[in-house]
Parts: structure tokens; sequence; C-alpha cells
């Protein structure tokens, strides 16, 4: 794991996720759902259930029981949830806490060991305006992309943001986008497609301290998690349909403040005294 060094970077892979597996980061938990099975999860906040293909899901919660559609992201309120799949095709729920996972449950718990004291608190005062205790549905295919950033769409909950990347055929590798982060990690998590995650540690002043770049292969139903400082871009390769979610908590208030985020408009944001109170 991590040390509290500046420039200290967690080694890190590519998990594969098979059905009902559960992998992590420090502030979120990803479950790749077992469509054989009924899912139930608990969670202290809202959670965000991602239905990529046509198949639509049964979701009982507080409020009672409802009918979402495939093609779909859909925020689920706060406590008990159970989900029903309706098909076979990929679902996955994720969430910032998960009180309810037993010990051994997540794959990679074993990053975790020891927290990184960089990564900022996943709840930083979103609320949702109205409705706390509903659940809200979003059909992807009804969402406009940003002008600027036409391969993404972007979703909030009150300590979950995600990127929904989609495109077709392999990524332009001369328009690649390697970057970092200081304070929060981010889940690569492939649903569609083949990709390769590119991966480089930076260069301090102790040569000791310096590592080989890493192109890590990532098959569908996989994720890596990228850790505080690492260098990293991901590529999809080879024909057909890519789908790659990018998971953060807490939410990108840097996209929220660029109107990027499609349902932004459904919260707000507490102070840290507010919050307190």
């Amino acid at each position: 794991m991590t040390t509290s060094a500046d420039a200290a970077v967690r080694e890190c892979a590519v998990y594969p996720l098979v059905p009902g597996a559960l992998a992590r980061g420090q502030n979120f938990f990803v479950h790749w759902l077992d469509a054989s099975a009924v899912t139930r999860a608990r969670s202290e906040h809202e959670m965000l259930l991602l239905l990529p293909d046509s198949t639509g899901a049964e979701v009982q919660t507080d409020a009672g029981t409802e009918r979402v559609p495939g093609r779909s992201v859909c925020v689920l309120p706060a406590g008990e949830v159970t989900v029903r799949l309706e098909g076979v095709a990929p679902a996955v729920l994720i969430a910032s806490s998960r009180p309810d996972l037993s010990a051994g449950a997540v794959c990679n718990q074993a990053d975790y060991a020891r927290p990184d004291p960089r990564i900022v608190a996943s709840d930083t005062g979103f609320r949702r305006k109205a409705g706390a205790r509903t659940l809200q549905v979003m059909e992807v295919d009804r969402i406009a992309p940003p002008a600027d950033k036409p391969r993404l769409k972007m979703f909030q909950s009150e300590t979950l943001s995600i990127n929904w990347v989609e495109y077709h055929d392999a990524r332009d590798r001369s328009q690649l986008s390697p970057h970092s982060h200081t304070n929060f990690e981010q889940g690569s998590l492939a649903i569609a497609g083949h990709f390769v995650h590119h991966l480089r540690v930076p260069w301090g002043p102790n040569a000791n301290d310096w590592r080989d770049d890493q192109h890590l292969a990532a098959a569908p139903a996989s994720m890596l998690t990228v850790p505080v400082n690492l260098i990293h871009t991901t590529e999809g390769v080879g024909p057909g349909r890519h789908l790659l979610i990018d998971v953060f908590s807490p939410p990108r208030a840097d996209f929220i403040a660029k109107g990027w985020v499609a349902n932004a408009q459904e919260y707000t944001q507490e102070s840290a005294c507010e919050r307190a109170n």
C-alpha cells in the first residue's frame, strides 16, 4: 500500500470481475452483479446502478418496487436495496460505503490494508435537493454529451460521480490524455471492448524509486484502481464497441462546475459548517 510520502505511488493491477465479484478503491466499491442471483446491498449514501445494455431490472427500495430500463444510470437511495436483473447483460452497482459486506468479499481488499491519508473523504456535502428517498433513473441515450467531450456522459450521486465513456473501434492513439490526480483515486471499469491502461510513475530525485512504464491489458469485466500521483490514460484497442466507466468519490467538483455532469442540477453542496451542525 502507499506510504505517507508525497511522491509515493501504490502498485496496482487489473482485477477480473466474475459475476458477483467486488473490487474497490479507498472510497468506493464496484459490484459486478450476478444475473442468476438477486443482489441485496446496503449503503449509508446513495448508490449508482449501471445497466449498460438492453437488460432492465426490478429495483426494490424502502419506497417500493420499480422496474427500470436498460441503457440507464440509476441513483438508488441510501439504505437497503434489492436488484433483480431481467436478463444476462452486464450490470454494476457502485457505492461509497458497503457496511453489509463480509470480510474477504472484495478481491483487492489487501490493497487497502493501510488508508492513504492524501485521499479526500467521500462526503463533501452534496445533497439531493428533493426526493432523496426516491429512485432517479437517467436513460443514457437521452443525455447529450458535453460539446467538447463527445465520447463522455457524466453522472453523480451524493458521494460518487462517473464518466460513461463509450465509442466504437479503436481510440485514436494521437489523442490520448495522460494525467494524474493528487488527492483522489480513479476506478477504470471495463464493461465492453478491450483496453490498454498506460501507466507511468513520475520520476523523483531518488532514481532507486523509479519504475518502468506499464501497459496493462484490460478485458471486459475488469477494473483497475488508479492510485494518487500515477500518470495514466486508457486506450480502447481493436474493433467494435468500447464502454469504460471512470469512477470517482467524492464527486468531481471540477466537472460539475464546468456544467458537464448531466444530473448536477439535482444537487446542492453544503458547507463544512452546515455538515457539522
